[in-house]
């Protein structure tokens, strides 16, 4: 049974004021089904998985928008980059907007030719696994995420084993309401595919293994510090191998770098950012969680379900259309705090803690925010079982109520 996306609305309105609608995210997310679900226009719809047409559109690329003409939905555009330009020309001889919808996995080689060919002409919008909100059919009641004073509950609480039992089985629609049984076959043949279709087009890969290693390695550190020089160590490749290979994963969606908060906008770009998968159940086959019991009590459990939330709250923004200004706060006598939300000009703090219990030295870390202006309410992610104010400026909510 399809599930709504919370995208949907976004989409709709990007194809009224834009010419081109791209969507682009990792493979299996399901851009394909969302896309032919949604069309309201009785698309034609060729995809360039197809040896036939993939031909057509690099040889014969004025034919190939004669044979296909819009209102068209391209699938799997990162194939023939060379369609760009002829769509460009295209677009520019007409008025209509939204007549063309493409979609695209690789974004690496894919938005340089955008950015190229296609500025100011297309909307480009990121299509995440399903959100909580998503998975419980709920996918249009949810709206970007910011603290607020008064929760209002509009999902079901799950308990621990529930939700590690989502946090293992991950967010791709082909898997998140399957059989636990083909979990593990799912992802090896996800991984696989990956290397294979992804990976080797983007760049030379020599040693397949190598990467699988630095895929695993990587997948041990979500919710940590990214440092280069330790992964390259354990990898057993050089630093710049991995400053390459971390580039091909944050660009093609595998994870994303939290970057850290200073008044000094430079300096974020140059210390360490923390590392996130945006699939927890990608990230557990990759780093042998091969059951969600020996997850939740494991020793990573705690930077999974920091990971999580952090992922829900970037799909929260992402799937309304929105960019979300995200960073993590640590000073240099190692005060930290896991998130700060910048919305509406104010910073709101992020605290996120494997608890039930939440108490007011969960937040302590939220004094040191005296120096910086305009920081706006705060929340305390957990598993308590119900929303409950901590101070007043922040409360503790459920990860259900975000």
């Amino acid at each position: 049974m399809y599930k709504e996306r919370t995208l949907r609305q976004a989409v709709l309105n990007a194809s009224k004021s834009f010419k081109i609608v791209l969507i682009t995210g990792m493979r299996q997310v399901g851009k394909t089904t969302f896309l032919k679900h949604i069309d309201q226009d009785d698309r034609q719809y060729v995809t360039l998985d197809n040896p036939k047409d993939l031909l057509l559109a690099k040889d014969e690329t004025e034919l190939f928008l004669q044979t296909y003409k819009p209102p068209i939905f391209i699938d799997e555009i990162q194939y023939a980059p060379e369609v760009f330009k002829y769509i460009k020309m295209h677009v520019d001889r007409s008025q209509k907007k939204g007549g063309i919808w493409m979609t695209g996995s690789q974004q690496y080689s894919l938005m340089k030719g955008v950015t190229e060919s296609l500025a100011g002409r297309i909307a480009i919008i990121n299509l995440f696994g399903f959100s909580i909100y998503e998975r419980e059919n709920k996918g249009e009641l949810q709206k970007p995420f910011i603290p607020w004073v008064s929760p209002r509950p509009l999902l079901k609480r799950k308990d621990l084993s529930e939700t590690y039992k989502i946090i293992w089985k991950g967010s791709f629609p082909e898997i998140a309401d399957s059989s636990e049984n083909n979990w593990s076959l799912f992802y090896s043949s996800y991984v696989k595919s990956y290397i294979e279709r992804d990976v080797k087009q983007i760049t030379k890969v020599e040693n397949e293994l190598s990467f699988m290693k630095f895929l695993s390695v990587v997948a041990a550190r979500t919710g940590q510090e990214l440092n280069i020089s330790d992964i390259a160590k354990d990898v057993e490749v050089s630093p710049n191998t991995i400053k390459g290979w971390i580039s091909i994963l944050e660009t093609s969606g595998i994870i994303y770098l939290l970057k850290p908060y200073f008044k000094n906008i430079t300096k974020r770009f140059v210390k360490r950012p923390k590392l996130y998968f945006l699939d927890t159940g990608l990230c557990a086959y990759l780093s042998s969680w091969n059951t969600w019991k020996n997850l939740e009590s494991g020793a990573m459990s705690g930077n999974f379900f920091e990971t999580f939330v952090i992922s829900e709250i970037i799909k929260s923004y992402h799937h309304n259309g929105q960019f979300p200004l995200l960073y993590y706060y640590r000073d240099s006598n190692q005060n930290e705090i896991d998130l700060l939300i910048e919305a509406n000009d104010k910073f709101h703090p992020i605290e996120i803690k494997k608890t039930a219990n939440p108490t007011k030295n969960d937040i302590k870390s939220f004094e040191i925010l005296s120096s910086i202006e305009n920081v706006g309410y705060g929340s305390l992610i957990c598993f308590t079982d119900k929303a409950r104010p901590l101070t007043k400026n922040v409360n503790a909510i459920s990860i259900w109520d975000i």
